[in-house]
């Protein structure tokens, strides 16, 4: 069990909150491009709001604990761990209302490398407690633009997890997967799971597009959001994403075990 108070002194010692390692200039980036509707930023998301970037600086100001001040254009962003660890309460309890609901849930991420064993842990749980854990599209190829060109990846699972891989990944990167911010491969596993006749998800877990491209579709999405992933914020702003906890998404994957079993304890999830 984790304490409010360590997981409090674990975010900030190892950079998950506090001063961490996204960069204003990097954060204020994709608020500019987020505000001229770029595709690359806004990751599955049609906001209905005309946001433009001092809008979105408060807005992560409100959500983050980043700073709202317009002047301030340099140096490390900030993440008030208060803020973070308000919203792992509200995340372990939709968690806990999945599990009263004996809800289907679809979880994956697009930091395989960093967050693999956060959500695999949760799949775990969710799992024993008596919810469907899906898996639909295993196999599927998703077509995803990057800035190398058009790339042919494959949606895969790890321990009920979606990810996607290059083809013929190996080794290391077979263990993991391909970093991606796409909606894509949600939209494929949703489509694959209507045209099977269900079940659909109750409810979405991950980050980047699985969020926002899950939300915008109108399944109920939570996950995790770093300074520089306001699409997911504003998608909890307007009522498409119902939570967002806002963290360093990069750190070392071992960080992230705290976390993981302060949730599962929130939830009354722990094994």
């Amino acid at each position: 069990m984790v304490s409010t108070g360590a997981l409090r002194a674990h975010l900030l010692a190892v950079g998950l909150a506090g001063a961490v390692a996204t960069s204003r200039e990097v954060s204020l980036r994709s608020y500019r491009l987020f505000a001229a509707r770029d595709p690359r930023v806004t990751i599955g998301l049609d906001p209905e709001w005309a946001w433009n970037q001092s809008d979105l600086i408060a807005l992560m100001a409100e959500k983050c604990g980043v700073s709202g001040d317009l002047r301030h254009t340099s140096g490390p962003d900030v993440i008030d761990p208060d803020r973070t660890l308000a919203a792992l309460d509200a995340f372990a309890e939709r968690l806990a209302e999945a599990v009263r609901n004996r809800s289907p849930v679809l979880l994956g991420t697009g930091h395989p490398h960093r967050l693999l064993g956060f959500y695999a842990a949760i799949a775990d749980a969710l799992s024993a407690a008596g919810c469907t854990v899906l898996t639909p599209a295993h196999g599927s190829c998703v077509d995803i633009t990057t800035r190398f060109g058009l790339r042919t990846y494959n949606l895969d699972y790890v321990r009920g997890v979606a990810l996607v891989r290059e083809p013929g990944a190996r080794g290391a990167a077979r263990a993991t997967g391909a970093h991606t911010h796409s909606p894509l491969p949600v939209r494929v596993a949703l489509a694959a799971a209507v045209d099977a006749g269900g079940p659909l998800p109750e409810l979405v877990v991950g980050d980047h597009g699985w969020v926002c491209g899950a939300g915008q579709l109108g399944f109920e999405a939570i996950g995790l959001g770093d300074t520089d992933d306001p699409a997911l914020f504003v998608g909890e702003a307007e009522g498409r994403v119902s939570v967002v906890v806002p963290l360093d998404d990069a750190v070392r994957s071992d960080y992230y075990r705290p976390l993981t079993r302060y949730v599962l304890n929130r939830a009354c999830l722990s094994q």
